[in-house]
């Protein structure tokens, strides 16, 4: 696999975790990268992107909340999730596609772009 997610788990409402997307043999230097998530019976939802220049955009339900970021260095990104609900519970995935230089490429439908690469998902479940 080229992405590969960890980080998910079962916390309590409130809590944080933060996801890691850590990429082999793709240079996320070059790419923006997003996460995704999909909760059972419901279609998938873009959650935040972050261009190769570091713009980010989030979805309304977790803005201010979540925050997204990348280590070139570690070719990683991450997602760090605060104050979890429980309507949070997913399988989040990222997803990431050639966009070097392009600062604009999360202010559009970035949400139902084609993702070159995607990684297999890691789950999150808030529950009290």
């Amino acid at each position: 696999s080229q992405l590969v997610e960890s980080g998910g788990g079962l916390v309590q409402p409130g809590d944080s975790l933060r996801l890691s997307c850590e990429a082999s043999d793709v240079n996320l230097a070059s790419y923006a990268i997003a996460w995704f998530r999909q909760a059972p019976g419901k279609e998938r939802e873009g959650v935040a992107c972050i261009t190769t220049g570091n713009v980010s955009t989030y979805v309304d339900s977790v803005m201010g909340r979540f925050t997204i970021s990348r280590d070139n260095a570690k070719n990683t990104a991450y997602l760090q999730m605060n104050s979890l609900r429980p309507e949070d519970t997913a399988v989040y995935r990222c997803a990431a596609e050639p966009a070097l230089g392009d600062n604009v490429f999360c202010s559009g439908y970035w949400y139902i772009y084609q993702y070159d690469y995607w990684g297999q998902g890691t789950q999150v479940t808030v529950s009290s």
